[in-house]
């Protein structure tokens, strides 16, 4: 039960800041348009990488070190690997900043289009501060100060988005627009370090000497660094080949760019709504899926896993019918764009694998599987390159879609093989069949309710009425499989209501 209320707290925060972040998603897309939105993740795709690498996987590694640390009372030396992380972070990311600024004449060539190039060093002028404060909340991750770790990233994008409006829409300076929203960006990290830092110093955080925790920080993060790298490669990768493919193909470069931020600006942000409620339930699950591993409870292990792989299930499958059904009206009313429209509802299906994928990799990196999530991670990424270089010049922006799809379905079916043997056995394929009948049965309803809704009522009223019925259709659905048990779930969210009503009775 504490588990679920940490869980809801983390969500509720973590629900605010994708919402945030959504909305602010909208307006980008409104005022730097699709090509603009294309060269803006394009620099962020690249950003990613060197802010990968600077922080070598040391947010995760000292986080389980703290822990350790902690648990044994050696505080010292807990103090010695706070210090040791944020020195190798911040050597790492000065050495990276430096050098790209110097080889500048060489790197930009690299990048398809010159506007993204400007975006990109725009970024790289706030990686260092970027860096150590990944650690800093990395730190409060392994202290278990999930409050403090969750309410950082949703300051960050109160900052981000709070610059961007001044800059975009209320201060415009005579500067193109994407430079402004990388400006805000960079200022939105500068703000979110300083606030981590007053964090740290304010609940009494001391540093110490880095002696001794260097070398076992860096043994410890490599594997993660490893596999987080090949990821943010792969998708700069893909950030690269998909515009080359299309002006291969006859696109122009601002018509590539413009498909690219399609997808991956308007799209993808739609398709991650999951993860705010799954990262929370991770964030919360890993401490204790890690305890019953090492005490070899291969029946927790179980009951850890089946409540996990449930939980992305219920979550994704109640937002399918709703993404099918209604994804062309979504995108036109958020982005005014009925093509992103169509791929969130041909994207619908990435769903499952998706949030299956998210949860399946927290546990098994929880359980030390970082081989295991590489091999898998490189399996899923051949399947997306593939996808990219030979069916972009057919599908334009589809085969990033299809590519998705191939990546997120193999990384579910691995990453659940290799939980299966770990955990000893997987117990939620007949729960997966009850959720794919209730979200089939309401996208069916949903369908027949939206004809008749956009038959006689305009766009808002029609849309607001078939979400409302199939999310209403759906939650009956749910109810009568026992797939959620609603009036259990907001017991124990809301314990002190449940307490005056038992004192009342």
């Amino acid at each position: 039960m504490e588990t679920l209320r940490t869980a809801s707290l983390m969500t509720a925060l973590s629900a605010a800041e994708h919402c945030l972040g959504f909305l602010y998603r909208i307006l980008l897309s409104r005022v730097l348009g699709s090509a603009g939105l294309g060269r803006y993740q394009m620099a962020l795709a690249v950003f990613s990488v060197f802010a990968t690498l600077s922080l070598s996987g040391l947010p995760v590694t000292l986080s389980r070190t703290l822990a350790s640390h902690r648990a044994r009372g050696n505080m010292r030396a807990a103090r010695r690997a706070q210090s040791a992380a944020m020195l190798l972070s911040l050597g790492v990311s000065l050495f990276f900043t430096l050098a790209l600024f110097a080889l500048r004449p060489l790197v930009g060539p690299l990048f398809s289009d010159g506007g993204a190039e400007g975006l990109f060093y725009i970024l790289l002028l706030c990686l260092p501060f970027t860096a150590l404060y990944a650690v800093l909340r990395g730190g409060f991750w392994g202290e278990k100060r999930f409050f403090a770790y969750s309410f950082l990233e949703l300051a960050e994008e109160i900052a981000m988005i709070s610059f961007g409006v001044l800059m975009l829409v209320l201060f415009p300076l005579s500067l193109p627009k994407e430079n402004l929203a990388a400006g805000a960006a960079m200022l939105s990290h500068l703000v979110s370090f300083g606030a981590a830092l007053g964090c740290f110093l304010a609940r009494g955080g001391r540093l110490g000497s880095p002696k001794g925790e260097i070398r076992p920080l860096v043994r410890a993060a490599l594997p993660v660094t490893l596999v987080r790298a090949l990821s943010t490669l792969a998708g700069t990768a893909v950030s690269f080949l998909f515009p080359l493919a299309l002006t291969a193909a006859g696109a122009t470069s601002s018509e590539a760019m413009a498909e690219y931020g399609i997808v991956t600006g308007m799209v993808m942000p739609v398709m991650h709504i999951p993860s705010a409620f799954l990262s929370s339930l991770a964030l919360v699950l890993v401490p204790a899926f890690s305890e019953a591993a090492a005490r070899g409870e291969k029946e927790k292990l179980a009951a850890l896993t089946e409540k996990a792989l449930n939980a992305a299930l219920l979550v994704s499958g109640a937002l399918l019918p709703l993404y099918a059904v209604c994804g062309r009206d979504i995108g036109i009313l958020l982005f005014d764009s009925p093509k992103s429209g169509e791929m969130i509802a041909f994207g619908s299906l990435l769903l499952l694998p998706m949030s299956l994928t998210l949860i399946s990799g927290s546990l098994l990196n929880s359980l030390h599987c970082e081989r295991a999530t590489l091999l898998i991670f490189a399996a899923g990424a051949g399947a997306m390159l593939l996808s990219v270089i030979f069916l972009t010049g057919t599908l334009s922006g589809g085969a990033l879609l299809i590519g998705m799809g191939a990546e997120y379905a193999l990384s579910a079916a691995l990453s659940l093989f290799v939980l299966r043997k770990k955990t000893g056995r997987l117990r939620s394929k007949r729960y997966a069949m009850k959720v794919l009948l209730a979200a089939g049965m309401a996208a069916g309803a949903g369908y027949f309710v939206r004809r008749l809704a956009f038959l006689h009522l305009s766009f808002v009223p029609a849309l607001i009425v078939t979400l409302l019925f199939a999310a209403g259709i759906e939650a009956g659905l749910f109810s009568l499989l026992k797939l959620c048990d609603f009036k259990a779930l907001l017991g124990r969210v809301l314990p002190a209501r449940r307490k005056r009503h038992q004192t009342a009775a």
